[in-house]
């Protein structure tokens, strides 16, 4: 799932970091899969509750209550905080709602806030993915993968 990836930072000689919700360490296990990870990989937060997402990751008491663990804002701080952490080239945060509960009528099961970003650029975006619990972890993952290429 992330060959492409790896591949790519390597060949720049970049540097990656996480920061995950919903996929639960997913993304970091998708990419210590690859041979030779270690040399892009500089590691990652699973920071599954808002208490380590404000603690560890700086996400701001506003965003968390204004707009929420599952927003855009939140998926941005997330992002910039990781990279600062862990002094990463790149990084990528993903937050959302993998089901089945923890829904509500504007926020349902499979949405997902993606951001990626580089010290030049940050992309984010919102996708709602379909199936169960781990189908939307593993589309999450993927479309994070995705995302970071673009930014490259």
């Amino acid at each position: 799932m992330c060959e492409n990836l790896i591949q790519i930072c390597m060949a720049k000689g970049l540097t990656l970091a996480v920061a995950e919700s919903c996929t639960g360490g997913g993304f970091g296990k998708a990419v210590t899969a690859v041979a030779g990870s270690s040399a892009v990989f500089k590691g990652g937060v699973i920071c599954y509750s808002d208490d380590i997402k404000q603690g560890l990751l700086g996400v701001s008491d506003d965003i968390l209550n204004d707009e929420g663990a599952v927003s855009s804002a939140c998926a941005e701080a997330m992002v910039k905080n990781v990279r600062k952490l862990f002094k990463s080239d790149l990084a990528v945060a993903i937050t959302g709602i993998a089901g089945p509960d923890g829904a509500s009528e504007d926020k349902p099961v499979g949405l997902v806030y993606i951001c990626a970003a580089t010290e030049e650029a940050l992309l984010t975006k919102g996708l709602l993915f379909q199936g169960d619990r781990e189908s939307v972890r593993e589309q999450a993952i993927a479309a994070a993968s995705e995302m970071l290429i673009k930014v490259i």
